[in-house]
């Protein structure tokens, strides 16, 4: 809104105008904003949760210092939400499309995990709404950002090819030097051919650094085409609930969901401001994406959120954020990621997410196989997700000595020191190849 207002106000020179329409600037202006209204209003909502009696329901699964957290508020989530909305309507472009999909986004999937916390709180049914519907819920979201990507004319790829060999960076309309260019001015201009609607995307350790989703089609014309197209969209389907659910799935201890995600958020930012920035992203040979860092500008946003709002769910947690705050999270991470074209990166930068969701799925599916084979059902783990794994005395299936707990505190930071790892190799990997 205020960039928006600015750039309309352009023509009137305005003192400290490039402040607030600068990329980096408003970038830090949102994670401020989003960071001061997460920590200013949680205190109240929480007081708010707390005279409502909106508190979590704990079953008792003999994990330390389980108990003590019963009617702890929840539904947290709406501290982040309103955080990231706010920031991100004052300072991000509200005309492009990555900021219509990634506000969509956030109230689609801040919606879902509402009304799952509410089935839980004030039906009292401890399992909430289905996992069936949840899904449904999020293969929309993924068709409408699939269709938004196939189909929007503002979501394009730029081909780096040149009229000439000589090559000078320009602001749009002016003389003057930008590294933050959308545009190459060369003698001639660019090429119609260079802006292309593609289904490419970014692999790790090959040189060319890109994959395209069109290899992956049995056809060619225009059967092709709509191949090609179906293949992108059902893997964006894919990511999108995947994220979702593995944010969700992570969401068990203080503090962790937040600080893990805040941690690929800030990895997803740094690449969505080089994948829009001409001069890096020929540096790094990225993809070149006009228009992403609006990406980075709501990243920082986010960043700001969960930031603050690890300020009240940090050990001891004073509120949980309820599936209204873990579904939203990773849907916005999912489809920030896609937009990026960066979302076969995620195995690697989510490995928390991925890593926590495969316990979940390696326990239940052996329990099922060796109650069917065997008469008895067996577990490897101790207890999932992950997390809970270190939480529970006991002697795990595939050790022959008892293991002892650790505090929670304990395992969350070290979760966030492998999150952090993790990034790191996410961002050296744009080198490595």
């Amino acid at each position: 809104m205020i960039y928006n207002l600015f750039q309309y106000l352009s023509d009137y020179d305005i003192p400290g105008q490039a402040l607030f329409t600068h990329l980096s600037s408003r970038a830090i202006m949102a994670a401020m904003t989003s960071l001061l209204i997460s920590m200013i209003i949680g205190k109240r909502i929480i007081r708010w949760l707390q005279k409502k009696q909106i508190g979590e329901t704990i079953r008792d699964l003999g994990l330390e210092g389980q108990t003590s957290k019963k009617g702890t508020p929840t539904m947290g989530g709406v501290i982040v939400i309103l955080a990231i909305l706010v920031a991100a309507l004052l300072f991000c472009d509200l005309k492009s499309i990555y900021t219509q999909l990634l506000v969509f986004t956030t109230l689609w999937c801040g919606g879902i995990g509402f009304a799952d916390d509410s089935i839980k709180v004030f039906k009292k049914n401890k399992e909430g709404m289905s996992e069936k519907m949840k899904l449904i819920l999020q293969v929309v979201l993924g068709f409408v950002v699939g269709l938004t990507v196939c189909y929007s004319p503002d979501i394009v790829v730029r081909e780096k090819v040149m009229d000439t060999t000589e090559t000078v960076y320009f602001s749009q309309g002016t003389d003057s030097l930008d590294v933050n260019a959308e545009r190459i001015v060369t003698k001639g201009q660019w090429k119609n051919e260079n802006v292309v609607k593609s289904t490419k995307t970014t692999i790790p350790f090959v040189k060319s650094h890109e994959f395209d989703y069109a290899s992956l089609s049995p056809f060619n014309g225009a059967m092709g085409w709509y191949t090609k197209w179906a293949i992108y969209v059902l893997m964006i389907l894919l990511v999108i609930a995947a994220c979702s659910n593995g944010a969700n799935l992570t969401d068990g201890l203080d503090g962790l969901s937040a600080g893990t995600s805040a941690i690929v958020a800030v990895v997803i930012g740094i690449l969505a401001w080089l994948s829009g920035n001409l001069v890096n992203s020929d540096y790094l040979n990225i993809m070149y994406i006009p228009g992403t860092g609006e990406i980075a500008v709501f990243m920082s946003a986010f960043v700001g959120a969960l930031i603050g709002f690890l300020w009240y769910n940090c050990y001891p947690a004073q509120v949980f954020m309820g599936d209204t705050g873990s579904l939203t999270i990773g849907g916005i991470i999912g489809v920030s990621a896609v937009l990026i074209r960066k979302e076969l990166l995620l195995p690697l930068l989510c490995g928390i997410f991925l890593v926590e969701s495969a316990t979940v799925l390696i326990q239940r599916y052996y329990f099922k196989y060796t109650r069917i084979r065997y008469g008895e059902g067996k577990r490897i783990f101790k207890m999932t997700p992950l997390h809970h794994h270190f939480q529970k005395q006991g002697i795990p299936a595939y050790i022959q000595s008892p293991s002892y707990p650790h505090h929670e505190v304990k395992i969350v930071i070290r979760f966030w020191i492998t999150g952090i790892l993790l990034a790191v190799a996410t961002l050296a990997l744009l080198k490595l190849r």
